[in-house]
């Protein structure tokens, strides 16, 4: 797809963009019919392993963007090719926490504002503790991303690296329970109608909403990206920006709708936030990893991908905005003003990228300032501790006798 991307004439363009009266509320429906399998699965498996199948299904247009472009870098191994691989990957997640997790405060809170009935105000979306199980799965990998920077370079045991971290989160969440039953009041009506099946049914339909909605986002991710880079060519966007934001954007989108199909209700606000978690989380493993595989296919060898400056620059400030995005929320709290924060540092480097470096001082000031006020004691950090209790409780838990 991302192979016309120069060559798409403006006839052609227009009659790609024509394309999007289908496409788009077609992703959207694979969206939503995903999300209530997901909804419907976290009180038969953890929650946190549900929102991950359903991130892992939800990114799979992100993945084959990603993989189209490593493979035309492995071919043509420019700078510039090589660029816009670094591009899309460290555009998608800059997304995600710069642009993804604000909005879903907001929703929540535009939300809660229409419900003036309820006798508490919404000041932040409060995790549960299972959740620093996601957080420590967005922690490590990122004190990883640090290490490809310093390198300058990725390579196939860079990938083994980061598949084996994501490997690992998925055996934690594996070992936490569901939600309790009682709690299915919370949910939608067609997870409700669902979750009130018999057994066999029931989880027939939760595999059958993975898996029509999966099935659908296949065949529909192509040419809704068709239709949106038609659309983008209407407009006049440069081949740069699309492949950094639009094309992110765009084949984020599924999960962009189930979590702020779930942000709107403040109590599962914090599943909103968890399932764009999961994304960033299988973005900064599998997808990274996903870079050097196609490259060395692509090449006929086992090769490493060198960065230059600019494009260090662009692993960094990914990986410093991913850091503060994991410090802000290791209290297990998202307030309005690091939602407002989170949201202006993306804004400006979105408008005026020529001041990257300026953007990772304010990053690092930031990063600095929450790490020093956790050992004052004025920021709990309380993801560490909760995860340390959960690794306790359900991973190292004691032989009965």
């Amino acid at each position: 797809m991302l192979d016309g991307i120069k060559e798409l004439s403006a006839e052609a363009a227009k009659s790609s963009a024509w394309n999007a009266i289908w496409t788009f509320p077609s992703i959207v429906g694979a969206a939503l019919v995903i999300a209530w399998g997901a909804e419907s699965a976290q009180f038969l498996v953890s929650q946190g392993f549900a929102l991950t199948i359903l991130a892992l299904i939800q990114t799979l247009p992100e993945f084959a963007v990603e993989g189209v472009i490593a493979w035309r870098a492995g071919q043509v191994p420019t700078p510039e090719n090589i660029g816009l691989a670094t591009a899309n990957f460290t555009g998608a997640l800059r997304l995600l926490v710069g642009l993804g997790w604000p909005l879903i405060y907001y929703i929540s809170a535009l939300f809660n504002l229409k419900k003036r009935k309820r006798q508490r105000s919404f000041g932040a979306i409060r995790l549960d503790k299972e959740h620093s199980v996601e957080l420590m799965g967005v922690f490590i990998p990122t004190l990883y991303l640090f290490v490809i920077v310093l390198k300058a370079r990725l390579t196939l045991l860079d990938s083994a690296v980061l598949t084996s971290l994501y490997l690992i989160y998925i055996s934690i969440l594996l070992h936490l329970p569901p939600k309790k039953a009682q709690r299915n009041v919370e949910v939608e009506p067609i997870p409700k109608f669902i979750l009130g099946q018999p057994h066999l049914r029931r989880n027939t339909l939760i595999w059958g909403c993975f898996l029509a909605g999966a099935i659908a986002i296949y065949f529909i991710a192509n040419p809704f990206l068709e239709s949106m880079l038609g659309l983008s060519i209407v407009i006049g966007v440069p081949t740069f920006i699309f492949i950094q934001w639009v094309a992110p954007f765009l084949s984020e989108f599924p999960e962009k709708v189930s979590a702020f199909y779930w942000a709107k209700s403040v109590d599962k606000s914090p599943m909103a936030l968890m399932n764009m978690t999961s994304s960033v989380i299988a973005e900064l493993t599998l997808l990274v990893a996903l870079i050097p595989v196609v490259f060395c296919i692509s090449r006929g060898g086992i090769y490493g991908i060198d960065f230059d400056i600019h494009h260090r620059v662009e692993i960094l400030l990914t990986a410093m905005q991913a850091l503060l995005g994991f410090l802000i929320l290791a209290n297990m709290e998202f307030r309005a003003y690091e939602a407002v924060g989170l949201f202006l540092l993306w804004f400006v480097q979105f408008l005026i990228p020529s001041i990257r470096e300026e953007i990772l001082i304010v990053y690092a000031g930031w990063i600095v300032l929450e790490i020093v006020l956790g050992f004052a004691g004025v920021r709990k950090l309380n993801a560490f501790k909760e995860f340390k209790v959960i690794i306790r409780k359900y991973i190292m838990k004691p032989k009965s006798t």
